[in-house]
């Protein structure tokens, strides 16, 4: 399986393209192509049928999968896009930790 340095649940920050200095949740991570789907990044319109589940149709807004080298984490205590180490703990865990800070990412 392929690594991937952010995880479901992340908050990461663009560093290029079209949405270039966005903040947003990680909704899915897609190690395989190296890509993710972030909260309100890469927006695109969907023309969408009518169905027997969705009868309305319409034209929907949806997030599209963005490169993952493009993202960098962002540390929850300085609340800035950060580089990050892996750490030992005590009980035997292996956490993320901020290059900045050196708070612990995972928790």
């Amino acid at each position: 399986m392929e690594k991937v340095h952010i995880k479901k649940g992340d908050t990461v920050y663009v560093l290029s393209g079209k949405d270039k200095g966005k903040k947003g949740k990680v909704i899915k991570v897609f190690p395989r192509k190296k890509s993710a789907i972030v909260e309100g990044v890469n927006m695109a319109t969907k023309h969408q049928k009518p169905t027997a589940g969705m009868p309305q149709g319409g034209i929907m807004r949806m997030e599209l999968p963005i490169s993952t080298s493009k993202l960098m984490l962002v540390c929850n205590k300085c609340n800035k896009p950060t580089r990050f180490g892996h750490t030992i703990l005590a009980d035997g865990s292996k956490v993320r930790v901020c290059k900045r800070c050196q708070e612990v990412i995972d928790r």
